[in-house]
């Protein structure tokens, strides 16, 4: 964590670098003070020595010279007076360090000679045999040739004075780097620490927190950073509030298209879909027995996926009409750019049942009409012309002809009304009783009722409930009406030996009833009209061997428009000899 930290970095290479400087610095100077200990010693004796010289020139007592020598010397050198070779004067040294030298070793070195012979001032450095350290030696001639001065030094006085340099020089060195260790780190930290701010800020950027502002500590580089940074985040919660207006405005926009909107990535995931696309894609997946993965997560159904191959490979929009669940939808699919890149495709699916419907309505409804009319006016007709004739000549058959002429009467009446009915309720003009209702017992009645026809053609009923609660309110007889209606088709139509099932579920906002026979279901052409008037189940449905004509077609849609009466939604699900589900919903806020 060290080496990743800003603060460590920065630290260690100030301090590398103080470090550097220093111990270069420190050779130097240490090279440098060496040196001018030496210079300054040899300046010194000969100073002392030149001093001597001038003191044997004034006086002639040599005890004064002497004496006056030891004032004049330093302590730890010692001063040699040569006259001539055996007259010579000694200045003793306080060190013990330094050892004595006669006459007889000065004259046998040459340089030293050079100061007798010449009269030259002489500097050397010299070692001694019977001593561990070297000397310094001076030498200066006394004027008028009286002799020679020598003052020589060890060289542990002057090692001395070195070693106590380089321990200040040190000592020096050592302080520079802990101070600046410390300026480093305050350095560092103060230069870090608006970045950390930012850092903490980012991280609360990447989190949705846009109102997040770095506090601007400076007024250099950093500080317009951080004026930078907190610019940054309010143009990014600008943008971002815009992209959420823009998304929300589309999904509004989607939502409320009556079309079908699918779009598709390069992998053929579905990114977005709108309900009318939802319809298409639950519809798909009941017809291929395909669960989603997750709630609104759909995989791609075949004919889309078929498409969407053509669309990509060919990069040109395509179209196609799919008919699931007996709803036919035209489906025109265009590929979306990133510039030159297909990086998927858009689906439009319309939903061109109603447009079939209408079609179909306006060519069977006077074909309905007139074949529901045609029978029992052909049936009055020829029986009243039966009466007429006198062809039926005992009072029995008469009364016999009567009754058929009066049974019919009775069925166009029954269609007249049921016509009536109908066009009230898709005027809007029905009027409900609503109460509360006991289910349970609502629901064994209906059972009952129906049990003896569902015995005599060997079918199981019976009534499920799911969570189901004890009261609804609805419209009883109305109700009761929709489910005899789908129960008693529910029957006429299983097989002997099948099962219908009346299943009531509740929920929080709605409950549901579905009644689901194991019948000979519904062809999926016809399954968009069986709401419709005059929808006969003998075409789409077979009856049971024996089974008799009953109904005229307008009971589905009679109980459609009572359930949407009731603020409600029907629908039906079917598949060819396997069954057929029909399903309603009530809000339980409709009459709020």
């Amino acid at each position: 964590m060290f080496w990743r930290s800003v603060v460590g970095k920065l630290w260690f290479t100030i301090l590398f670098l103080v470090c550097f400087v220093l111990f270069i610095l420190t050779i130097l100077l240490l090279k440098f003070f060496e040196n001018y200990h030496i210079v300054e010693a040899e300046r010194e004796l000969l100073q002392t020595a030149s001093k001597v010289s001038e003191v044997v020139n004034q006086y002639e007592d040599r005890s004064l010279i002497l004496s006056t020598t030891n004032l004049i010397k330093d302590p730890s050198s010692r001063v040699v007076i040569s006259f001539n070779d055996n007259d010579s004067l000694i200045a003793e040294s306080d060190s013990p360090q330094l050892p004595k030298l006669n006459y007889d070793w000065f004259v046998s070195d040459e340089e030293l000679a050079k100061v007798m012979e010449n009269g030259q001032d002489v500097k050397k450095v010299a070692e001694v045999d019977d001593s561990d350290n070297g000397i310094m030696i001076v030498g200066t001639p006394i004027s008028n040739n009286k002799g020679t001065v020598f003052v020589y030094q060890s060289l542990v006085t002057i090692e001395e004075t070195s070693q106590h340099t380089t321990k200040i020089i040190f000592l020096g060195a050592g302080i520079a780097i802990i101070l600046t260790t410390v300026f480093a780190f305050f350095l560092s930290t103060r230069i870090t620490s608006p970045l950390i701010k930012m850092r903490e800020g980012a991280l609360e950027l990447a989190r949705g927190e846009f109102n997040t502002k770095v506090p601007i500590l400076t007024h250099d580089e950093i500080g317009e950073l951080a004026m930078a940074f907190n610019r940054m985040g309010r143009q990014l919660k600008f943008h971002i509030n815009a992209l959420s207006q823009e998304k929300e405005q589309l999904s509004g926009i989607l939502r409320s298209m009556a079309d079908g909107v699918i779009t598709i990535n390069r992998k053929g995931k579905v990114l977005i879909s709108n309900p009318p696309a939802n319809q298409y894609l639950e519809a798909s997946h009941y017809e291929a027995e395909v669960e989603s993965l997750s709630s609104g997560d759909f995989p791609l159904p075949e004919p889309i996926k078929e498409l969407f191959g053509q669309v990509i490979h060919n990069e040109k929009e395509a179209m196609t009409e799919v008919t699931i669940q007996g709803r036919t939808w035209v489906i025109i699919m265009t590929p979306l750019y990133d510039n030159d890149y297909v990086r998927g495709a858009v689906a439009i699916l319309r939903d061109m049942t109603e447009e079939r419907r209408l079609d179909k309505l306006r060519k069977d409804f006077i074909a309905n009409v007139s074949h529901e009319l045609r029978t029992p006016i052909s049936m009055l007709q020829g029986y009243s012309e039966a009466i007429v004739d006198d062809v039926a000549e005992s009072k029995e058959e008469k009364n016999e002809l009567a009754k058929i002429i009066h049974d019919e009467s009775l069925r166009i009446g029954r269609l007249v009304n049921e016509l009536l009915d109908l066009a009230r309720m898709e005027a809007g003009h029905i009027s409900l009783e609503i109460e509360n209702i006991e289910w349970d017992p609502f629901m064994q009645k209906i059972i009952r009722k129906f049990q003896v026809v569902a015995q005599e053609r060997n079918v199981l009923l019976e009534a499920k409930q799911w969570n189901a609660s004890s009261w609804f309110a609805f419209d009883a007889d109305r109700i009761e009406q929709v489910l005899t209606n789908l129960v008693d088709n529910a029957i006429r139509h299983t097989d002997p030996g099948g099962k219908v099932e009346v299943i009531t579920e509740d929920s929080e906002n709605e409950w549901t009833v579905s009644v689901i026979d194991s019948g000979s279901g519904i062809a999926e052409e016809d399954l968009p009209f069986v709401f419709e008037r005059f929808y006969k189940a003998d075409k789409s449905r077979k009856r049971m061997p024996g089974q008799e004509k009953k109904g005229i077609g307008l009971g589905l849609a009679i109980a459609k428009n009572i359930v949407e009466a009731h603020n409600g939604t029907i629908q039906v699900h079917s598949k060819k000899e396997e069954g057929t589900t029909f399903t309603f919903r009530i809000p339980k806020s409709f009459n709020d």
